[in-house]
């Protein structure tokens, strides 16, 4: 929630001095604005956040880019941060590293938000796994390396550590 909006902020390189809350038992987060209504859900702001620092590319460039990126900040805010079962997480991942097969980013060979914030939301899990779990899931794995190197995305979360030569030689 908000931890993850302040990191993205800097990311994206914007000046400090949002303030955020978060509503109802399910922490949805909320950014108070100076005028009128606050914005409400991750998504929402995340998506005002980088139209603010004129990054627009990040939420894809073509139609088809945008609606995958839309679909998979959808699927963090429903399935990530809906998930919490050991189950839940064994299918997010199953699906990720089905997605991720043929691609190097989520939408595609754009780094976009989708990149960023399902980043931020997996990093706990991907924190925990075993060895052999992050090679059950080596595209997830492969991705997640990728993107906690990428400039200024990681800033002061914990470095994963995979075992390189496993995630770049094809394996089936």
């Amino acid at each position: 929630g908000p931890e993850e909006l302040a990191l993205l902020e800097r990311l994206l390189g914007l000046p400090k001095g949002n303030k955020y809350g978060v509503q109802g038992e399910r922490k949805v987060p909320v950014l108070q604005t100076n005028n009128g209504p606050g914005l409400t859900g991750l998504m929402t702001i995340a998506a005002h956040l980088v139209k603010q620092a004129k990054k627009d590319q990040l939420l894809g460039s073509t139609a088809e880019e945008k609606a995958v990126v839309q679909q998979w900040l959808e699927y963090r805010v429903t399935r990530v941060d809906g998930g919490s079962s050991k189950e839940d997480t064994r299918i997010i991942l199953k699906d990720l590293n089905v997605h991720l097969e043929d691609k190097v980013y989520l939408a595609g060979n754009i780094f976009t938000l989708a990149d960023i914030l399902m980043y931020y939301g997996l990093h706990h899990v991907m924190v925990e796994l075993t060895v052999q779990e992050k090679e059950k899931y080596l595209n997830v794995s492969r991705w997640f390396n990728h993107i906690q190197h990428y400039p200024g995305v990681r800033q002061h979360l914990s470095n994963v550590v995979f075992i390189k030569n496993r995630l770049y030689t094809n394996a089936h």
